[in-house]
């Protein structure tokens, strides 16, 4: 039983011990399941596209994870939100069962045809993992916040390979106060773990590449790039506020649960099958590659915006951020056509700054610009990052995260002076 606790202000020997195992071992447990949900997402992947008749049963996939979550799932239906809560208030374990569920549920939604990512499926994972060493060791509450936390960027840093900003993330998702800032240093240990452990794996990651030098800075461009990151705001809010509406009519009209990702799942089959296209299905890599250099068409972002948002809401599983990533890179690419910013530059600022304002972690989302596209590009990164966090309305896409004082203040001082003024 560990009886050392994380202090905020030194480490002592058997605390740099006790947290430099726990980060060498969650890591390498995380780490590892990254790389096999990797592989497996990647293979369940190409057998939908070389066989996309498998779509015509997501109505039954959709049913049996209904099913699944319905009668097994218990608390581990809330997902995120539910490492979120603890980390608040903490109340119970984070239940193995949710490895598995997330996990497979995943998969079969990726298999069958839905619109969804794979972050939430990562950061579930490393969380329930992290979690398990506090039964096991009986750490304490504070103790314990500190593993989710290290779950959390593990989960980040593995599946994106951005350790730094899954660092960075795991913190900033849950709001950590100044003299909390002590966790960066596990969370930062873990995260590095995490990711060296899936490339050993020989596990990779998607490469994107900005292809234009940064224009010289100017006021111009700095206006240009204020403005861009106010419409990736305002979208990461129509993505919240639609998959919002969504669930709401999901739960409306269907009392129970399981039956909501089958008519989900028939409604989605039938669009993809009469439109002809499965662009919009699965991760959508292909076209966020080809995003950073070829014109695309317009209405790419929010077709992938409200097949994402149905998807989730339906009860499929899988995460969020991929599919953002695919609204923003999109949606930066079709500003091209109006904004004189160079296209990939303009993708890539899209890129992070939707996710940025959807899960309120700019400064996260700023360092993973930085990480996948170069230092070079991160003053223009962090201008759109924090400009989208900034008009992405009072709520994310995790409904039990708390939202900073800051963004609250400012958002009611615009909201009192704008009501003044009519």
């Amino acid at each position: 039983m560990f009886k050392t606790t994380l202090p905020p202000s030194r480490f002592t020997g058997s605390v740099l011990f006790k947290w430099s195992w726990l980060s060498l071992t969650i890591g390498i447990l995380v780490g590892s399941a990254s790389a096999f949900f990797l592989t497996s997402l990647s293979w369940v992947t190409e057998y939908r596209d070389l066989n996309n008749w498998i779509i015509i049963f997501l109505p039954i996939a959709g049913l049996c994870i209904g099913l699944a979550y319905h009668y097994w799932g218990g608390t581990a239906n809330k997902g995120n939100n539910l490492l979120i809560s603890e980390y608040h208030q903490p109340h119970l374990h984070i239940p193995f069962r949710m490895f598995p569920l997330v996990l497979i549920g995943t998969l079969i939604t990726h298999l069958f045809g839905g619109s969804a990512g794979r972050e939430g499926t990562a950061v579930q994972m490393g969380g329930t993992i992290a979690d398990q060493f506090s039964k096991r060791y009986k750490i304490d509450s504070e103790d314990r916040k500190a593993l989710l936390i290290m779950g959390i960027s593990a989960g980040f840093a593995s599946v994106f390979g951005t350790p730094l900003a899954g660092a960075i993330f795991a913190l900033e998702v849950l709001i950590i106060k100044k003299r909390q800032l002590h966790l960066f240093v596990p969370s930062l240990m873990c995260a590095f773990v995490a990711d060296i452990t899936c490339r050993l794996w020989q596990v990779g990651h998607t490469h994107y590449e900005v292809s234009a030098p940064l224009p010289t800075l100017s006021i111009s461009l700095l206006l240009y790039t204020i403005i861009a990151g106010i419409i990736f705001g305002v979208t990461a809010l129509l993505f919240t506020k639609t998959g919002d509406l969504f669930s709401h009519l999901f739960k409306k009209g269907i009392k129970f649960p399981p039956l909501r990702p089958f008519v989900g799942g028939v409604i989605i089959a039938s669009v993809v099958l009469i439109s002809g296209s499965t662009r919009y299905i699965g991760l959508g890599i292909p076209t966020l590659i080809a995003s950073f250099d070829s014109q695309l068409p317009t209405y790419d972002f929010i077709a992938k915006l409200l097949l994402t948002t149905f998807t989730l809401s339906a009860g499929f599983k899988g995460g969020e951020v991929t599919p953002l990533f695919f609204i923003g890179a999109t949606l930066g690419n079709m500003l091209a056509l109006f904004v004189p910013i160079p296209m990939s530059i303009l993708v890539a600022m899209g890129f992070v700054a939707v996710f940025a304002g959807a899960t309120n972690t700019p400064l996260a989302c700023t360092v993973m610009g930085m990480e996948l596209f170069g230092v070079e590009y991160g003053i223009v990164l962090a201008i759109a990052c924090f400009a989208a966090y900034l008009c992405s309305g009072r709520k994310g896409i995790y409904s039990a995260q708390k939202i900073g004082k800051n963004k609250r203040n400012f958002y009611f001082r615009i909201r009192k002076k704008y009501l003044r003024n009519l």
